[in-house]
């Protein structure tokens, strides 16, 4: 359909396309139907990430959408399941018009086993692409552009109009999930994290923004990955919501991601990646956008858990990156705090000056996933309470970020660090070490772990000066509490009450 080119990838041919000028969702233009009188009327968390229109508005896209295949010669449908685990799955069907978007969801999605599952095949929720087409009346309509991606849940529906993106496919299903799941009964958690299981069958859960090492450290040559991005956490364990990996591919090298390296090879599909003069892909140059991709499915991973779910958690770590220098290597967190630092979902980004002075930005993004939660946040955090009290889980706070100062001053923490203290959470060693409690975050520090330095541990101890560590760490503690005050009171636990003291 001369949609894309061929790349030659050094682990094989994989078909390589642009999205044109999305190269990231667009969440501006996604909206949910506000059905009167309706379940998700009354329970999703209306905002700016979850924007209201009508039903009428749907309804003329709806029509739109499907006058616009009805002049096709081609459509590409593709049924397939969100969920790995057969209780729990969603039946999902896509309507594309692109060959490219249908290979996309083909790796995303999980695949029916055998044609004979999709005979009678009713599904759950229907997503209809029209990507090449925009929408000329989003002023009448209220919308904010000529791109629109509209839900109706309680229509099963769903239209896409003037994205390319592929990622839109992906998040639209996994904010349904976020609705449906806790709406179950009985409720399930829908997580955004990665997952890996050891040989004696104990899980992992890895939550972390980008940039926090969660597709990195998740992925561990001891244990079976069971998905790097999409979760769900049901009666009977954890199980991928998907059937692949959507890897970003900025400054990509065997040496540092060789899974993910290995893993672009026929029936890979790269997205927004230069390709140069001799065919070959360029990782390395963003002049397009920092935000290319590959999709592939997991079976690329050598590694991979092949029943893709597995059981109750027995470890749950939170990552953060933190440039303010102020947070250990790692602490333990009691229930209360692990709620409390998954409604903040914490990390830092580096940003820069014209002069060249540098200085941390806290990042906040509730769940750590802000983007896709359809609910209020609370209610995801009464979700994991309940499953760490039923399931006894351990939470830990793992940062990857500096020490013995802020960014541009201090030291990032070295891989091996970060890996060491992994090491301790998931063999367990960490539960036999000494602790001490952090004055102002109130969490529980490790005093020594195998292969750390004792020294780094003791966050302030690794600043010159101890109260420039002091003045900074109260800086930090600020920002966690003015982010929280739009939680305090709600959910049917106050989480106020185990975040830092000032």
């Amino acid at each position: 359909n001369n949609e894309g080119v061929v790349a030659k990838a050094d682990n094989g041919d994989t078909f390589t396309v642009d999205t044109g000028k999305f190269t990231g969702r667009s969440p501006k233009d996604k909206f949910v139907v506000k059905n009167a009188g309706s379940e998700s009327e009354a329970n999703i968390d209306w905002n700016d990430v979850n924007q209201p229109t009508t039903p009428q508005v749907f309804k003329d896209l709806y029509e739109k959408a499907v006058a616009h295949f009805n002049t096709r010669e081609t459509a590409y449908i593709f049924d397939g399941y969100a969920g790995a685990n057969p209780a729990s799955r969603k039946k999902v069907r896509f309507v594309h018009e692109m060959a490219w978007q249908q290979h996309f969801v083909s790796n995303m999605f999980i695949r029916p086993e055998s044609p004979e599952e999709l005979d009678g095949f009713e599904p759950d929720f229907t997503i209809i692409n029209c990507c090449s087409q925009v929408e000329e009346e989003w002023e009448r309509h209220g919308l904010n552009s000529d791109t629109a991606v509209v839900f109706n849940i309680e229509e099963k529906k769903a239209v896409i109009f003037g994205t390319w993106y592929g990622g839109e496919n992906k998040k639209g299903v996994f904010s349904l999930m976020n609705y449906w799941l806790p709406m179950s009964d009985p409720p399930q958690f829908p997580m955004h994290c990665s997952a890996n299981v050891g040989k004696e069958g104990d899980v992992a859960l890895f939550f972390g923004l980008s940039g926090t090492g969660k597709t990195t450290l998740s992925a561990d040559p001891h244990r079976a990955l069971i998905g790097d991005d999409e979760h769900g956490w049901d009666e009977d364990g954890v199980y991928n919501f998907e059937g692949g990996c959507y890897a970003k591919t900025i400054n990509l090298q065997e040496s540092t991601e060789p899974d993910i390296y290995h893993a672009i090879k026929t029936d890979a599909l790269l997205e927004n990646v230069k390709i140069q003069d001799d065919a070959t892909p360029d990782f390395f140059d963003v002049s397009k956008t920092e935000n290319g991709r590959v999709s592939y499915p997991i079976f690329h991973i050598p590694n991979y858990h092949e029943k893709q779910m597995a059981g109750h958690p027995e470890n749950i770590i939170f990552l953060s990156c933190d440039a303010f220098g102020v947070l250990p290597p790692v602490a333990k967190l009691s229930s209360g705090q692990a709620m409390y630092h998954f409604l903040s979902g914490y990390t830092a980004k580096v940003a820069g000056t014209e002069r060249g002075i540098t200085e941390p930005v806290a990042t906040f993004s509730t769940c750590f996933g802000a983007a896709f939660m359809t609910l209020h946040p609370t209610r995801y955090a009464d979700l994991l309470q309940h499953k760490l009290d039923k399931y006894g889980s351990h939470a830990y706070l793992v940062n990857s970020g500096w020490s013995g100062g802020p960014y541009g001053e201090g030291d990032r923490m070295s891989i091996k660090t970060t890996r060491s203290c992994i090491d301790a959470i998931l063999n367990g060693s960490i539960q036999e070490a000494e602790f001490q409690k952090d004055p102002i975050f109130g969490f529980d520090v490790p005093v020594a772990l195998d292969g750390v330095d004792p020294a780094v541990l003791d966050i302030r101890g690794t600043w010159a000066d101890g109260a420039k560590y002091d003045a900074q760490a109260k800086k930090l503690a600020d920002m966690y509490v003015d982010n929280f005050q739009q939680y305090e009171g709600k959910g049917s636990i106050d989480y106020t009450q185990f975040g830092p003291t000032i």
